[in-house]
């Protein structure tokens, strides 16, 4: 009783929110006969008739007959008001067979319910038999795995305590239906189960309406909801887009906390995680590893040396003729392994450099270009103090000025300066986000395909760095599956990671 007397304040509530200025409905299909057909009264009222006449909140009630079907009454349809302008749609169908001889119908019905109710009578074994073996099956294959609330009936006091066992009376009608029966039937359609002993005020206002009615709120609030998110969503749409302006530099992601794309890149030369790239001093005696997305990223000359652009599209004779009087790229050695968590499916790209004062200084470059290439009056000095020479420091900074050169542009040393290859790389470290260029890892994710590349997992999340480089099934496989997360979501961390940003245009 308390059940019923708590979801009353829950309805008053519901109607002080305003449920009753929103344009919606709750449909319910009701299938099957409460009645006994053998001795009980046809004229009694059935369930479904009984619950809209005596519900406090029920109004204008009307109802109407389907077309005969076969002699018989295919189903009633009620129809009402709840909460206000709340419609309550009801299709009780108490002829199962409208299974056997309209498909079209029956699973229209049952597609299009917000509730379903199933009765029987407990004192009909033979109908229940019939339900649970050839109709319930249906049920199910109509429902097709949707979460839609299943109430089961059962209906009436039992007549005969112990039905009788012997072979002649195994299908008499007047057999009982056990509760243990129901309570099984609705473990296997994930119901909810009802026994009503009679259809009084108590069993019908307080036990089936306070179980209905639940359910009736709960669509109620589902339905209310996907509508406000559609409202906000078309109101997005159409609200005027402010302009996209530059992310400041130390811009806080979190309060409190400033962003670590920099430090995370930076971080990734200084341990060689990953890498993939080495590049060798000209007698082979010295190597210094490196990651070709890194590198890509903010060169162009670099795109050419690993196969991301082609030469022959590339229209600018300074870089590529630097590109090949400066670097030799030969296939990974088999028999050198990259010690730094490089997976074995991956071959190692090794770059011999013909110029060895260049060579000397490509620790410092590197590290100018992995700290976002933001610190071009550093590397000069810490260039100069390494040669000791004006014309070497110089002949070196030429060479890396036309490294980071964008194509067909002149070569200035302002275009060096921090914002321009800070925002150069940013924007094309987005250009590799899910796509298979340089890619050596994949996700599978709802059974779609996301490249990625290891490198840039690594530095910026220490969970996939714990799981590339540790003891894990994942470090040395390119295939790597992702559960219980949707695509999307999948998509936008891994933007972040790539951009530091899931807002495209910051």
């Amino acid at each position: 009783m308390c059940f019923a007397v708590d979801y009353r304040r829950v309805l008053k509530s519901m109607e002080s929110r305003g449920f009753g200025r929103i344009n919606m409905s709750v449909n319910i299909v009701a299938l099957g006969n409460e009645r006994d057909g053998v001795s009980e009264d046809s004229q009694q009222p059935s369930l479904i008739w009984s619950y809209l006449g005596r519900s406090v909140l029920i109004s204008q009630m009307n109802s109407s007959l389907s077309p005969s079907h076969v002699g018989k009454q295919v189903f009633t349809k009620y129809q009402a008001c709840i909460f206000g302008n709340v419609r309550l749609v009801v299709h009780d169908c108490p002829v199962w067979d409208i299974f056997d001889s309209d498909w079209y119908t029956s699973y229209r019905l049952i597609g299009g319910a917000d509730i379903i109710v199933i009765k029987y009578s407990v004192n009909d074994k033979t109908s229940f038999q019939e339900l649970k073996d050839s109709y319930v099956p249906m049920v199910k294959k109509a429902l097709n795995h949707c979460s839609v609330p299943v109430i089961i009936s059962a209906v009436g006091a039992r007549k005969n305590g112990v039905p009788c066992s012997c072979p002649l009376c195994s299908s008499d009608r007047r057999s009982c239906v056990t509760n243990s029966e129901g309570v099984q039937l609705a473990k296997e359609l994930g119901a909810t189960y009802l026994e009503l002993q009679t259809l009084n005020d108590f069993y019908i206002k307080k036990y089936f309406g306070g179980v209905l009615e639940y359910f009736v709120i709960q669509s109620l609030n589902q339905k209310s909801s996907e509508k406000v998110k559609k409202r906000k969503k078309v109101q997005k749409c159409c609200r005027v887009q402010p302009p996209q302006l530059e992310q400041p530099e130390n811009m806080p992601i979190l309060k409190g906390e400033a962003s670590r794309y920099r430090a995370d890149l930076y971080n990734l030369l200084s341990c060689c995680q990953c890498a993939d790239v080495a590049f060798y001093s000209e007698d082979l005696s010295m190597a210094v590893e490196a990651h070709k997305i890194i590198l890509c990223s903010v060169s162009h000359l670099f795109m050419l040396l690993f196969g991301v652009k082609s030469w022959s599209d590339t229209h600018d004779a300074s870089i590529v003729q630097l590109a090949q009087s400066l670097f030799a790229v030969e296939a990974g050695h088999p028999f050198r392994s990259f010690p730094h968590g490089a997976p074995p499916c991956v071959l190692p790209v090794r770059v011999v450099v013909k110029d060895s004062v260049f060579f000397s200084c490509l620790p410092d470059i590197l590290h100018f270009i992995y700290s976002g290439a933001s610190q071009w009056e550093r590397l000069e000095e810490d260039i100069k103090k390494k040669l000791k020479d004006t014309d070497k420091t110089e002949h070196v900074l030429e060479k890396v000025k036309c490294i980071l050169k964008t194509p067909g542009k002149l070569n200035t040393v302002k275009d060096c300066k921090s914002h321009q290859i800070k925002q150069l790389r940013n924007t094309s470290l987005r250009l590799f986000f899910n796509t298979p260029v340089l890619a050596d890892v994949i996700f599978k994710v709802q059974g779609a395909m996301v490249p990625a590349h290891r490198a840039i997992l690594v530095a910026r999340c220490e969970v996939m760095a714990a799981m590339f480089n540790g003891n894990y099934l994942e470090g040395n496989s390119i295939l790597v599956p992702v559960y219980g997360v949707p695509k999307d979501t999948f998509l936008s961390f891994l933007e972040y990671l790539y951009t530091d940003s899931c807002c495209p245009g910051i």
